[in-house]
């Protein structure tokens, strides 16, 4: 087992917990560098989706993990910013710019949305969330002019100053590069005092008052993080499926990402990108299996909603810290063999949220 004996600051704050993390971190930014010249474009497609998910879980994770706050219309933050940035592109703006507006946009109407959060929490602030998420596709249905209505609007290619990302190996690496951008921009704001202030209002908001913290301002500060995340993954998304419908950014996409960091585990950035694969695998998995089934259950409708809701009931009630819980269970067998035993780590149970997942 690894113990890290600190003589320097600069060593407990920094992003990598020794040379194992280095060198780990180093071999799959390495792997994820020659998968479009190493996948076939199928799975080369996926993996983007993934990098396009773990976008948007970084910013509800900021919201729900680290703030505490629930949101169940996060995917009409995720459908302003795909809209946002269809309708530049197609005016010819270059991504850059449209891409920064539609990540502007979505924050605004974040603070706007976060307004509920001063005053309402747990499910009251999940019903709010979820009639905005409701209003959203409704103006996106209605707003005809603009967003094309039920009809649809196709997403024109990414356009850099005139380089063109219109292949599947050229947008994977905007795509990688982005998220990339995102995770270390999350990873600091953590470890800044506006990061340990979203920790401690989740913790206790009394206590988080009490030191001074204003609720108001970081609980809608959280909100529009986590929108402008949310918005650049839209517009990544946008270019992706290259065609945009008002059905996509509904409440049954806003249920997925949430439960993208539920299954994942909640407070980790781990957990995203643990929740984001799992998110695009289990429709393929699901796929694989219905040919192992009886026809009657196989071809059955809604059967992948019922997987989806016997996970997440037991990950509830087997394993609530998540995907990322259980690896950090299995690391530490591993590390303590042959002297783990069963409830080593019960009184873990005890610390606070902010201790659990490091």
């Amino acid at each position: 087992m690894r113990f890290l004996f600190r003589t320097r600051y600069d060593e407990d704050i920094d992003l990598a917990r020794h040379g194992g993390d280095r060198f780990w971190y180093t071999l799959l930014l390495a792997c994820l560098l020659v998968a479009p010249w190493a996948l076939p474009e199928y799975w080369l497609a996926q993996l983007t989706f993934v990098l396009i998910y773990s976008v948007v879980g970084l910013g509800l994770m900021l919201l729900a993990g680290f703030t505490g706050l629930f949101s169940l219309g996060h995917a009409a933050f995720l459908g302003v910013g795909a809209y946002t940035e269809t309708v530049l592109a197609a005016h010819g703006w270059p991504f850059p710019l449209s891409l920064a507006v539609a990540m502007g946009l979505s924050a605004a109407v974040g603070a706007i949305v976060g307004l509920p959060a001063l005053r309402v929490k747990g499910i009251y602030l999940g019903i709010a969330t979820l009639a905005f998420g409701f209003i959203v596709e409704e103006v996106l249905a209605r707003w005809e002019s603009v967003t094309g209505g039920n009809a649809g609007k196709i997403v024109p290619a990414i356009d850099v100053f005139g380089w063109k990302a219109d292949t599947a190996p050229s947008f994977y690496l905007v795509c990688f590069a982005i998220t990339v951008a995102c995770t270390l921009l999350v990873l600091n704001l953590l470890r800044s005092p506006t990061g340990r202030a979203f920790v401690a209002i989740r913790d206790s908001e009394i206590s988080a008052q009490s030191m001074g913290i204003h609720l108001a301002r970081y609980k809608t500060l959280s909100f529009m993080l986590s929108a402008a995340l949310a918005g650049v993954g839209g517009a990544l998304y946008a270019h992706q499926i290259r065609f945009l419908s008002p059905d996509q950014f509904g409440i049954v996409h806003s249920i997925d990402l949430l439960l993208m960091v539920v299954i994942g585990g909640l407070g980790s950035i781990h957990g995203v990108f643990l929740g984001a694969i799992f998110l695009i695998t289990m429709p393929q998995v699901i796929a694989l299996g219905k040919d192992l089934l009886p026809p009657a259950i196989g071809q059955a409708v809604g059967l992948q909603a019922v997987v989806y809701g016997v996970v997440l009931i037991a990950f509830v009630l087997f394993e609530p810290m998540g995907l990322y819980g259980r690896w950090l269970k299995v690391r530490a067998w591993f590390q303590l063999f042959p002297f783990y035993r069963r409830g080593m780590f019960r009184r873990q149970k005890a610390f606070q949220k902010s201790d659990r997942l490091r």
